[in-house]
């Protein structure tokens, strides 16, 4: 997998000069074409997710093409299959692995799923793009860990908050000391009603509700900002007392039922996240509460500190405060996630959120559920 040359120029001939990409194809000096091969994708759940963000970023990816579909339910995988102008329709993850033209596996399964196909798929030699969460539990987490690297193919979580725009030039910013030591955070995602239907609602196949839904993204990109340090210990609550809301006149997401669809998980969580550099993290998520719906990401640093939407720095200047609404310009962050991972396929580089800190991100929730079970603080 990578480039083939059609034919080798001298080494003179891409000094200085950026390729300029046509279609499915690289111009190199005086016309010389570089072919690159399309990632073969293959994706396991024919859902909302996969329908309404991963396909279309795939459609703005021109390094690859989705060439099959796995689905539990055939008709649904056929349907998606002839949607999108898919060749392949599969009812297992058996026969989409089978297919040796496939080189990654796009995992959009409810979350029960996620570790097992990520360990099939590891097992088969396929690369791994997964959506968030990493596993249903920790326990599952490890154990695709050790396939992934095991089989040292490429593994990329999907929590795309991680290419939008304004968190990663908080990233840049922070690499670049603008911050200096962020020692606290905080972080919020509240939805007034947004509990969302279907198997989401179900612990036997989401393993939990806001937590691993939405507060997953937040707590996340919160990290990301803050330089990803180790997590040691989690104090954290969670409630379910307004989940089974019949409110109505609201939209909300519709999830694929499962079997004896149940509404057992919590709608409502919030704790604190301590780092093995003394930095600490707030958060807060809840699928229906009365209050505004209300997202919010602060961070502050030992020389500056940030706010999002909009991007907003507050420092010093000469001596003086400053505060600087920064404009980290265009971007949607599916379609960065899908181009970075299909990249890192083609080239071998890393990943932006590898298999170890996607195990880092599940002992996180692991240890709110634990804390909250056990009303007391945990050690991760």
């Amino acid at each position: 997998m990578g480039i083939i040359l059609k034919k080798q120029p001298s080494s003179r001939a891409f000094c200085g000069l950026i390729p300029q990409r046509k279609g499915g194809r690289i111009t190199s000096w005086k016309g010389k074409v570089i072919m690159m091969k399309k990632v073969r994708i293959g994706i396991v759940g024919a859902g909302n997710i996969a329908t309404n963000a991963h396909m279309p970023a795939y459609a703005a990816c021109d390094k690859a093409e989705v060439v099959a579909v796995a689905d539990l339910n055939l008709e649904r995988a056929e349907a998606f299959a002839k949607r999108f102008g898919i060749p392949h329709a599969y009812a297992s993850v058996e026969e989409l692995l089978a297919n040796e033209d496939i080189d990654a596996v796009d995992v959009c399964t409810w979350n029960n799923g996620h570790a097992p196909v990520t360990i099939a798929a590891a097992k088969a030699g396929k690369h791994i793009l997964c959506e968030k969460p990493f596993a249903d539990s920790l326990e599952h987490a490890l154990e695709a860990k050790a396939a992934v690297e095991e089989a040292g193919v490429q593994f990329l979580l999907g929590v795309p908050s991680r290419f939008n725009p304004q968190n990663a030039l908080v990233r840049e910013l922070l690499d670049k000391g603008e911050f200096g030591d962020i020692y606290y955070a905080k972080t919020s995602y509240l939805r007034r009603r947004g509990t969302p239907t279907g198997w989401f609602t179900d612990k036997r196949v989401a393993g939990g509700g806001p937590i691993l839904d939405i507060a997953v993204h937040r707590i996340d990109a919160a990290w990301y900002m803050m330089g990803n340090p180790k997590p040691v210990r989690v104090s954290a609550a969670v409630s379910n007392r307004l989940g089974a809301f019949r409110t109505k006149g609201i939209e909300r997401w519709q999830g694929t039922p499962c079997p004896d669809n149940q509404n057992d998980t919590e709608d409502f969580g919030a704790g604190a996240i301590h780092f093995e550099n003394g930095a600490i993290l707030l958060f807060e998520a809840s699928w229906a509460i009365n209050g505004p719906d209300f997202q919010y990401t602060q961070l502050y640093g030992t020389k500056g500190g940030v706010t999002l939407d909009p991007l907003t720095v507050y420092g010093e200047r000469n001596g003086y405060l400053s505060d600087d609404k920064l404009n980290p310009g265009p971007g949607k962050s599916f379609e960065l996630e899908i181009a970075h991972f299909v990249d890192c396929v083609l080239t071998g580089a890393p990943t932006r959120t590898p298999v170890d800190q996607a195990c880092d991100l599940q002992r996180m929730l692991q240890g709110i559920y634990d804390s909250a079970r056990l009303g007391r603080e945990v050690t991760l």
